[in-house]
């Protein structure tokens, strides 16, 4: 990503035989992934909640449509973040900019006023850009282009994102939903019902605790991302800043329009309004983009063959991610609504993911390894992991038909479903980007970057999306129908299997 020519000493192996510098990003990024996570666990749950439980008391087909435009936001703001870090600030300075954008987000969202929230979200997608693509390529410059250790190292960072998952969900979500935490602050004088606030709160905390660490550990890091790209010349370091310029000018332009758009009583903007035209745009890009590559750039017979299976494996990702970031919005609704969680709060299913993915990423590691050439090649794993995806929606249409009766189920109805999607994440995951940056035309590579990153986004919006539709229509339709459309795309990718399998092979 960065121009990382200064990697700490090979010889350095004090972290668990790593250089002491992963420790630094591993705290870093567990107590950034904290704050996200926790705040995530709550984020549906605190809208949809009514104005007296201290919640903002939105329709779900509002909640879901912020809660989609948010999550989705946060993935898409990693390619600006990325070419930021890279041209102006450099890795270590975009993180911790970042890290401090993100706090104020959580801070904002802990003072209980509506605009404070919207302005809290915009702070957390800003701060998150410019944190998540450049904390991970800090790893990377830790270790040398031969160096053994990469592989692992990036494994027990991985390890970090996960155990801040886990953990996060059972703090913030016991301090927004437990009856004895609402209990104590009603011994003190405080309305309970602000128990929300105070998970946000408990977030931001998380960020602060990062920062000190990563500022105390900023000496272990070397000269690794210190300084952004050398410009190539002095033209294009004057071209990139009129590009920055015409960016955040575009947006400042677009943002004054809309209001005095708005003032002047012309337009209505609602949160409902900006997220329908943002999902269109967001849809529609692909649609546009894939085409024009495939006949307006040149490429030759095989690289546009490249590009259709690249656009497979995009569609494939979004329908795939959709499925498994409903965790933060359907399934956190119906761990609300629809389970019998009487014990514990709803938002302590969060961690359950996670959890199985620590519990269970070495098991199937050491499956791939037993099984050596014989197990499945990058595409079929692709199609796996669809596969359990659609499962895992498969087992709540059963779960959804027994709560219509007026019940509500067995916590073991979502325990399966997020067993299954665990299992497909570790087969999808970590050969997805793998497959797209092998087949992708030399010239592109970067771009294709920006297409995965596009991929996600889009399946986080219509994770979003689908749980707007919660209260619009029976739940077990809604099921029937998630479970409808991924089973569509794991067919088509299964069928896609052999070709693209013989494309990576002659690659």
């Amino acid at each position: 990503m960065n121009n990382i020519t200064h990697s700490p000493d090979s010889r350095d192996t004090a972290f668990f035989g790593h250089p002491r510098g992963l420790s630094t990003l591993f705290f870093t990024e567990l107590w950034e992934r904290f704050s996200y996570y926790g705040m995530r666990a709550i984020l549906i749950l605190f809208m949809t909640a009514a104005v007296t439980q201290g919640g903002l008391g939105f329709p779900t087909a509002k909640a879901g449509l912020i809660y989609a435009t948010y999550t989705s936001m946060v993935y898409l703001m990693a390619v600006p973040g990325g070419w930021i870090a890279d041209k102006f600030l450099g890795l270590r300075k975009a993180v911790l900019f970042g890290g401090i954008i993100i706090m104020a987000g959580h801070i904002c969202l802990a003072i209980p006023a509506t605009p404070t929230f919207y302005l809290g979200l915009a702070f957390v997608v800003v701060g998150t850009g410019l944190l998540k693509p450049n904390i991970s390529a800090t790893v990377g410059g830790l270790y040398g282009p031969e160096d053994a250790r990469r592989d692992s190292g990036f494994s027990i960072y991985y390890m970090g994102i996960n155990l801040g998952a886990f953990i996060s969900p059972l703090v913030v979500g016991w301090l927004a939903q437990s009856d004895r935490f609402k209990a104590t602050l009603g011994g003190m004088g405080i309305a309970p019902e602000n128990s929300w606030h105070f998970g946000f709160g408990m977030a931001a905390i998380g960020m602060f605790l990062g920062l000190m660490g990563y500022v105390r550990g900023w000496k272990h890091l070397g000269e690794v991302g210190m300084r952004p790209n050398a410009p190539e010349s002095p033209e294009a370091a004057r071209r990139d800043r009129r590009k920055l310029r015409w960016g955040i000018g575009s947006v400042i332009a677009l943002l004054a329009l809309v209001t005095i758009l708005a003032g002047q009583g012309l337009i209505t903007v609602t949160p409902e309004k900006v997220g329908r035209i943002f999902g269109y745009v967001l849809s529609f890009t692909p649609l546009v983009l894939f085409p024009y590559l495939y006949f307006f750039c040149g490429f030759s017979r095989h690289e546009r063959k490249q590009l259709i299976v690249i656009m497979v494996l995009f569609f494939g990702s979004a329908v795939f991610w959709s499925l498994l970031e409903q965790a933060g919005s359907t399934l956190n609704l119906f761990a609300e609504r629809n389970t019998d969680t009487s014990s514990i709060p709803s938002s302590f299913f969060q961690s359950v993911g996670p959890l199985s993915i620590v519990l269970l990423a070495p098991v199937i590691a050491a499956l791939w390894t037993w099984l050596g050439k014989r197990q499945p090649s990058s595409p079929a794993k692709f199609a796996l992991g669809l596969l359990f995806a659609t499962l895992g929606f498969a087992v709540l249409i059963i779960a959804a038909r027994l709560s219509a009766q007026g019940v509500k189920v067995s916590p073991l109805w979502l325990l399966a479903t997020y067993l299954l999607h665990t299992l497909g994440e570790l087969c999808l995951s970590p050969v997805g980007l793998s497959a797209m940056t092998k087949l992708a035309p030399q010239r592109i590579v970067g771009f294709v970057l920006g297409i995965w990153f596009l991929a996600t986004s889009l399946g986080n919006f219509m994770a979003g999306f689908a749980s707007s539709m919660y209260e619009s229509m029976p739940l077990n339709n809604l099921f029937i129908l998630i479970t409808g459309i991924a089973l569509v795309a794991t067919l088509l990718m299964a069928a896609s299997i052999r070709p693209i399998r013989r494309m990576l092979e002659r690659d």
